[in-house]
């Protein structure tokens, strides 16, 4: 028996679409790495990698291009079979992008809580909306979704750590690695991640791994996420009881793509200090950026402070994951803030103390 399945018309559009998708990766320049500013006696350097500079504005860019090519050969993705995606928001903005790229239609399955904002990037890169009330359904309704309509479901949280190319390509650790060679401390002490899907702390960590480098992966976790539980009592089967109130990152349950065992330390940060912190680095710098990059700023800079306090000398690197103006009217609101129930008072005050005299109050 013989069975023959090429399908010429078919290959002929997987090329062309895979070429957009390529061509997007040559026409983005790398996203820029910023200073900290820190005294200068101490010796220590904080970084934050600037990924909000992307053609979608967020982390997530790097991930719907890996993404999309791994689902496009792998024959996932179809001529005009919609793309499913269950997400917080930055990655269906991402997704939307690159669906609108290649043509095809895009879903976004999202908890109803997420930020208007992102609604509304996703519906202006051609996707739709499918809001739910409990975070925990994405998943089963984008799959249920994606079934019925005979599309495919990206499912990010189970293939990002593996649809990335962890040993280098111009992924994001070579390319911070890259970025710091010329700087006094060019192999950094620590990188600091926050956690979502858990593709950005697999594929930082596999790669320091993969080159030999002396520089340890700090993850850091919100308040209404399991990551932290999970790794710490090694139990993959932990969940919890509602969604993060930080966008993009933290989730109710240990995701397939969450890699644990190549992570050295975990912090828990309350969203109180995440929101000071990320309201810390707009009057350093001048820039807003969302709240997942205030979380991994909270634990970059008590590392700095521990480096301070012992004498240690080097470089911590974290992500600006993406733009503060997507949270206008929740990070950066503080009516928001009273409704929620958080007083970042102390908080901000800790980071203050600290720049001010290089000691983290107790």
């Amino acid at each position: 028996m013989d069975v023959d399945r090429s399908d010429p018309a078919y290959r002929a559009w997987l090329a062309e679409a895979v070429r957009k998708v390529q061509a997007d990766a040559n026409r983005s320049a790398d996203t820029h790495l910023l200073r900290f500013p820190l005294p200068e006696e101490w010796g220590i350097d904080l970084y934050l990698k600037d990924e909000s500079t992307h053609p979608t504005g967020s982390l997530k860019h790097r991930l719907a291009r890996s993404l999309f090519l791994h689902g496009l050969c792998n024959g996932w993705i179809r001529p005009e079979a919609p793309v499913v995606e269950a997400s917080s928001g930055s990655s269906a903005v991402s997704e939307a992008y690159f669906a609108g790229l290649i043509g095809v239609p895009f879903v976004a399955v999202m908890p109803r809580t997420t930020s208007r904002e992102k609604a509304r990037l996703i519906e202006f890169h051609g996707g739709r909306c499918h809001f739910v009330d409990d975070p925990r359904t994405m998943y089963a309704e984008a799959a249920l979704l994606a079934e019925r309509s005979g599309g495919h479901y990206m499912d990010q949280f189970t293939y990002a750590e593996r649809a990335t190319d962890w040993r280098g390509n111009n992924n994001i650790a070579e390319s911070v690695y890259s970025q710091l060679s010329r700087e006094r401390h060019p192999v950094p002490t620590w990188i600091v991640a926050t956690a979502g899907t858990g593709g950005t702390s697999a594929t930082i960590a596999r790669y320091v791994r993969y080159m030999q480098h002396d520089t340890r992966i700090c993850v850091a976790d919100p308040e209404y996420s399991c990551f932290f539980e999970g790794w710490k009592n090694h139990d993959p089967a932990v969940t919890g009881e509602r969604g993060s109130r930080i966008e993009g990152i933290g989730r109710p349950r240990m995701e397939p793509s969450f890699m644990s065992g190549v992570i050295d330390r975990m912090m828990k940060v309350p969203d109180a200090a995440s929101i000071a912190a990320v309201r810390a680095l707009e009057r350093a710098i001048g820039r807003r950026a969302g709240g997942s990059t205030g979380t991994g700023l909270w634990s970059a800079l008590k590392i700095v402070a521990e480096m301070a306090g012992d004498g240690s000398k080097g470089s911590v690197v974290t992500l600006l994951c993406d733009p503060g103006e997507r949270y206008l009217d929740t990070y950066y609101s503080d009516a928001w803030l009273a409704e929620q129930g958080l007083d970042i008072g102390p908080y901000a005050a800790a980071i203050d103390t600290f720049l001010a005299t290089g000691h983290w109050p107790d």
